[in-house]
């Protein structure tokens, strides 16, 4: 696989950087990345992803574009009210970078079909709204060796971590969470949140979805990142392995 004269110029600014280079390019055309949410993270996580040249985009929605999601998810337009998310969202990649193949997946992700939704991804990005669905995607990309990159916001604040469980030094998002089967918690539509917040961390989770494929920088995996804009702090703090953990014992149990 070679970049194309119309890739090697659009990718140019990444092509020059020394720790990405014109391999970085090449690894992120071959990759397949799963979006999980078309929503108020995935909106810019999917413009980057796109405009940064990854080969094939999977994007599972089960949404439709409504007039208070305009306020933060910025690739979509008033004209596009009522129409189901991942498609308005595909037509805004097509328009934006014709290298990204599109597959996408009108439906709600669960236990039952999640698997099938993201086999054959080179990494999941999770920003979905809901607990029970993190669960789902998180499970099954432990299950099939995924790395998963997973994103959350509320009002003035976001999280970020990578999550690789299957290895031994490297936690799961239940290592995070533990074994709730589900948690109870506020959507935006309860609890409001500044557009810009999803800005903020919908392209962090984009950026850590690039460094998941290229391997640039420091590997992230291990950590989360907390983010206040309100006090303007941002924080990282080490995420260690639950030795109790289902993926613990798993890894135990093969070594």
């Amino acid at each position: 696989m070679i970049l194309t004269d119309d890739e090697l110029a659009r990718y140019a600014r990444h092509i020059v950087l020394r720790e990405f280079g014109g391999g970085g390019q090449l690894r992120l055309k071959q990759a397949r990345v799963a979006v999980i949410g078309a929503g108020g993270i995935g909106s810019p996580a999917i413009q980057y992803l796109a405009a940064a040249g990854i080969g094939a985009l999977t994007l599972i929605d089960d949404d439709v574009v409504e007039p208070s999601n305009l306020q933060r998810q910025t690739i979509f337009t008033t004209d596009d009210r009522g129409t189901a998310k991942v498609e308005a969202a595909a037509a805004y990649v097509a328009r934006l970078n014709p290298h990204v193949a599109v597959t996408v997946h009108r439906t709600r992700v669960g236990v039952e079909n999640v698997t099938a939704l993201i086999q054959g991804a080179d990494v999941v990005l999770d920003g979905c709204d809901n607990f029970a669905t993190r669960l789902a995607v998180a499970d099954a990309a432990l299950a099939l060796h995924i790395p998963l990159v997973s994103a959350a916001v509320g009002q003035f604040e976001g999280q970020l971590a990578v999550y690789r469980g299957w290895e031994a030094d490297r936690p799961c998002y239940r290592c995070f969470v533990g074994d709730a089967a589900d948690q109870a918690g506020l959507t935006c539509a309860d609890d409001g949140v500044l557009g810009p917040v999803t800005g903020v961390m919908g392209s962090l989770a984009a950026l850590e979805t690039l460094r998941a494929v290229a391997g640039f920088g420091r590997d992230t995996a291990g950590s989360i990142m907390l983010a206040d804009i309100l006090t303007m702090r941002f924080r990282t703090l080490a995420l260690p392995k639950d030795p109790g953990c289902r993926c613990a014992q798993a890894v135990a149990a093969a070594a």
